[in-house]
């Protein structure tokens, strides 16, 4: 049977270990295997021997965020375990803390012979992905130096520098080679009758960049200390429903879980943020998309997402055109990345514009942070960012010259660059991909909800009458053309993009959804998507798939063609309660929130399209990200729309 992975996160670190709490240092897969920060593992192998054998698992790692696991000596009914082995582990911002108790099980003196393996490998993400690539470091060079207390790994390539450090309390006896470039610590533990003895190793990671060495807990349960308290502090003063007890427990789990997928960001002036990252294990970084969502979703209740994320992403907003970053003047970043690969231009991700609907989200959260929270401050100072974006969106975004926002492929990155960004997602329901440039239709409703609040905090805290009355316009404008071009009259339902040449892409997508959040369709229009998005082919019980079933192009384990999304569904949910469809709304949430009771209260990334008539249970899409930002964040959206009913 294969061995589960279990993330412990923590910030812009997360750790990735096996039933026994070991990391073996596996490439590839649906999940990497080791301790990572900032894009690179800085712990690839981690593995424990006794007596120089590896001990069986008794109670493996339960899910949770401090990883516990029991270990015996492999042995049979006539020969009981000679020790018992109690291990826990957990993570902080760039470290890993371990204790590891031996407790005698015999009535005589014992020495144990306790060995742990480690290796810090130092490779980027991009290359521990399943996509066949690879990629060449010239001049790289790895180092291990003996420590009194343990052993430093090194990584240098040019003027890229990072390190990796091991300490124990008590030190090693011995630090041994190993053959293979991993490291040995060795301790001879001496163990009275039925007594005990008690290891502590702190991993501290110093990636390229870091500003300072982390700060290791002493032990892991100081480190779950601190997390508690972090926790609690973030969900401190959130009305949970009281009526309904398994909505109020999915806003608990996913306000923990936004907690510590917060990582460091700079705003314009360099102060220090914390950003809502998009979720684990390949996403711990700030995705600008992902990020709007999750501080949106959250807004009503934890506006501090919003007022870090804002001047973050104003930080990075694009100057000037970089052909290979999709970069053009007033973009809003669409992923960013540190580490090797990114340093060295190998991969473009660094600072990666390829999202067509990152700059109007970043308006709408402007605008909704406002009304809001009633604090015009930040909307002062990212006055000359949000003009900035209304330029993009005007100009090189299409709006003027197309009449919509556009995409096109791009070669080095991303085919698609709306939300459904993966290859073959827009498509006709026939399944055949259109051709030219693509105007996805919820990037126009974004794009007209973004004019509209622009235009709202032009006249009220830029005090621009001219400029807000240009917005107006330019959003009413839009919304006719896009029901003239968009509406597919012999459906009921808005089409999923147009191609190059302005014709339909035809297929029935969720997508439409986000036109009733957004305000783009008349009423009847609104109305009609809205039913139409619960009849069975598009609700799968748990939620609304992202392709109505029945179309060739449907799929129930593809990632955005029959697929259900949290983050999706909860958007459908806030535009149905626009709208007036509280029903459907409440059907919706009701959904999402018996897949999220059915899975410890926790919503994935995304779900398998199956319907709930036929597996009575939430099937899991095999790649989802464990703990995703925008479906933690999901919960809170239903509370929104619907209240605790």
């Amino acid at each position: 049977m294969t061995e589960r992975q279990h993330l412990l996160v923590r910030g812009g670190t997360f750790a990735a270990v096996g039933d026994g709490g070991d990391i073996s240092g596996v490439r590839g897969g649906n999940a990497p295997d080791g301790l990572f920060v900032r894009d690179a593992r800085h712990l690839s192998r981690w593995q424990l021997t006794v007596d120089g054998a590896v001990p069986e698992t008794l109670t493996p790692v339960a899910d949770g965020d401090t990883a516990r696991c029991v270990l015996v000596p492999r042995g049979g009914r006539q020969e009981p375990p000679a020790y018992t082995l109690f291990r826990e582990q957990a993570v902080t911002d760039g470290a890993l803390v371990e204790s590891l108790r031996v407790t005698s099980n015999r009535p005589v003196p014992t020495t144990v012979h306790v060995e742990v393996t480690a290796d810090a490998d130092f490779t980027d993400q991009f290359e521990l992905r399943s996509d066949h690539r690879t990629y060449t470091k010239i001049g790289a060079v790895r180092s291990r130096t003996v420590l009194d207390d343990g052993v430093e790994f090194g990584y240098r390539r040019g003027e890229w520098r990072s390190c990796t450090r091991v300490t124990s309390e008590p030190a090693p006896d011995a630090v041994e080679e190993t053959g293979t470039g991993a490291r040995r610590l060795v301790w001879a533990l001496d163990l009275e009758p039925h007594g005990s003895a008690e290891l502590t190793l702190q991993v501290a990671a110093r990636p390229h960049g870091a500003p300072r060495a982390p700060e290791v807990p002493s032990s892991p349960a100081v480190a779950t200390e601190q997390l508690l308290v972090l926790e609690g502090e973030f969900a401190e003063g959130v009305p949970f429903p009281t009526g309904w007890p398994e909505l109020a427990a999915a806003c608990a789990r996913g306000l923990s879980d936004l907690a510590v997928l917060q990582v460091p960001a700079t705003g314009p002036d360099g102060e220090e943020l914390r950003v809502p990252a998009a979720g684990v294990p390949w996403f711990l970084t700030l995705l600008g998309r992902d990020a709007l969502l999750t501080s949106l979703f959250a807004l009503p209740y934890r506006p501090e997402l919003a007022a870090a994320t804002l001047p973050a992403l104003a930080a990075v907003q694009a100057t000037e055109v970089g052909l290979d970053a999709v970069a053009q003047p007033g973009k809003i970043v669409h992923e960013v990345r540190h580490g090797e690969l990114a340093h060295f231009g190998q991969v473009p991700f660094g600072r990666y514009y390829g999202s067509v609907d990152a700059t109007p989200l970043f308006l709408v959260l402007l605008g909704a942070y406002v009304e809001q929270t009633g604090d015009v401050s930040l909307a002062r100072r990212l006055e000359p960012h949000a003009r900035a974006a209304i330029g993009w969106m005007l100009d090189h975004g299409g709006l003027t010259s197309r009449g919509y926002l556009v995409y096109r492929a791009d070669q080095g990155g991303l085919a698609n660059q709306n939300w459904k960004d993966s290859p073959g997602a827009i498509c006709s329901a026939d399944g055949s991909r259109p051709s030219g440039p693509v105007m996805a239709a919820g990037a126009q409703g974004y794009a007209y909800d973004a004019l509209r609040r622009t235009a709202h905090l032009a006249r009220t805290v830029w005090e621009d009458e001219v400029y807000g009355a240009l917005l107006e316009q330019a959003a009413a404008d839009l919304r006719d053309r896009f029901q003239r071009d968009f509406w597919m009259a012999d459906h009921g339902f808005a089409a999923l993009a147009l191609d190059g040449e302005g014709n339909q892409v035809d297929a029935l997508a969720s997508d439409a959804g986000h036109l009733l959040w957004s305000g783009l369709l008349d009423k009847e229009y609104g109305e009609q998507v809205g039913r139409r998005l619960l009849e069975p082919d598009f609700f799968s019980g748990w939620g609304v798939r992202t392709v109505a079933a029945g179309q060739p192009a449907y799929h129930p384990l593809s990632y955005h063609l029959g697929s259900v999304w949290p983050h999706d569904n909860a958007l459908i949910a806030l535009g149905l309660a626009r709208y007036g469809l509280h029903d459907e709304a409440r059907t919706v949430a009701h959904g999402l929130v018996d897949a999220a009771t059915a899975t410890g209260h926790r919503l994935p990334e995304v779900l398998a399209g199956y319907g709930r008539d036929t597996h009575p249970e939430p099937v899991p899409y095999p790649h989802a990200c464990v703990r995703e930002a925008r479906a933690a964040a999901a919960p809170l959206a239903l509370l929104t729309a619907v209240g605790g009913a």
